[in-house]
């Protein structure tokens, strides 16, 4: 099986992502790699003859440890998702070092592709827990799913934030093994997330959170996310390390909200925004400099009956989104309007206008208002 093979690899001491995915490159499959001898582990980049014959020994022990892995994750709740398998996120695949393995609690949806990472301080002001709260909050109620790292502050503010919202889904990226409250005080919120999303970790069972594991863990959440927005952080901040790694190793945009100038931990916000950085004061200012979606995104709708037709749309539409659609003009269509013509309510439709503004089949306008764009 697959997943056994990729368990076994993310099981083995002394590999990485990179060196599992160099070896099993070379190899030809996770099965090959696994069973893999000296000579050939010689030949992988990084491995080299001075650990070929460690790494054997390492992948015949890790080998033993596979099916009691994968007793102890099913006995707790926990799925395995390799890097084959179709749940896999895809926005996490494309990154240059993904982890062949990723242990689940809760559950990963397609909408859960439309991510935003939201980051900050574990030490942030009163301001900073607002603003993490209102803008998880904001986000979430218009369809984006949440992901920050669990950690206390920022993190956890912007979690609690996706999860005021009744349809709002959220991710913590963990930096131990997801059978580990880390902080301790996040148990229940940690539990809360699993069932309204998902926390996950590429780390094994019961793995401490060791200082080393959370730079590692920073590159998920960005991977994971369309953009990522920073809310508090001084300069030395681990939230930098990932609004960096967002930047610069996987090409998303990158969010910073400004703070007083004479708070330390508005310091590394001013900095992103001096090096580019989108200030954020509005929603509006990430759902505009955010690109379209990768690829349609489906998510649960009601049935609802349309009545008047409207031009065939090059992107599928669900009946929900179909029916917003038709209240609104090819001139500037008001929010309020829209919502009386819909009859759905406002949190909905504010929902689906942000899926439509980011599919390219509506544009904002004015504030509050919105054109159906036309099509040739």
């Amino acid at each position: 099986m697959s997943l056994s093979h990729w368990l076994q690899l993310a099981l083995t001491e002394g590999i990485g992502p990179i060196l599992t995915s160099r070896l099993v490159e070379a190899a030809g499959s996770a099965q090959a790699a696994c069973e893999a001898n000296a000579s050939l582990l010689r030949s992988v980049e990084g491995i080299g003859p001075g650990k070929s014959q460690t790494i054997v020994d390492a992948l015949r022990r890790a080998a033993d440890q596979v099916e009691d892995e994968l007793a102890r994750a099913a006995a707790g709740g926990v799925s395995l998702i390799c890097i084959e398998d179709e749940a896999y996120p895809e926005m996490l695949k494309v990154i240059s070092d993904p982890p062949p393995v990723l242990y689940v609690r809760g559950g990963l949806e397609p909408r859960d592709l439309n991510g935003m990472a939201i980051v900050g301080s574990r030490r942030c002001t009163h301001y900073g827990r607002e603003q993490a709260e209102r803008f998880g909050a904001l986000l979430a109620q218009a369809g984006f799913t949440i992901i920050s790292g669990g950690a206390r502050g920022v993190d956890s503010a912007a979690h609690r934030g996706a999860l005021s919202s009744p349809s709002g889904r959220t991710i913590s990226v963990l930096g131990c093994g997801v059978d580990i409250a880390y902080p301790p005080e996040n148990h229940a919120l940690f539990d809360q997330i699993a069932g309204r999303g998902a926390v996950l970790s590429e780390f094994p069972l019961s793995s401490p959170p060791l200082r080393e594991n959370f730079p590692r863990r920073n590159r998920i959440i960005s991977g994971l996310s369309r953009g990522v927005l920073v809310v508090e952080a001084d300069v030395a901040s681990g939230a930098l390390i990932t609004a960096r790694q967002a930047c610069d190793s996987h090409n998303r945009p990158v969010f910073a909200i400004p703070g007083r100038i004479d708070n330390a931990m508005s310091a590394g916000p001013h900095a992103l925004i001096r090096d580019g950085a989108v200030l954020v004061t509005a929603l509006e200012d990430i759902v505009d400099n955010l690109g379209p979606l990768p690829h349609p995104i489906t998510s649960p709708a009601p049935e609802v009956p349309v009545t008047e037709e409207i031009p065939a749309s090059p992107v599928m539409l669900d009946d929900r989104q179909q029916r917003i659609l038709q209240g609104i003009d090819l001139d500037p269509t008001q929010l309020d309007t829209i919502i009386a013509r819909t009859d759905l309510p406002a949190e909905i439709v504010m929902q689906e206008l942000t899926m439509l503004t980011l599919r390219g089949v509506v544009k904002r306008v004015d504030g509050q208002a919105y054109v159906r764009k036309a099509r040739g």
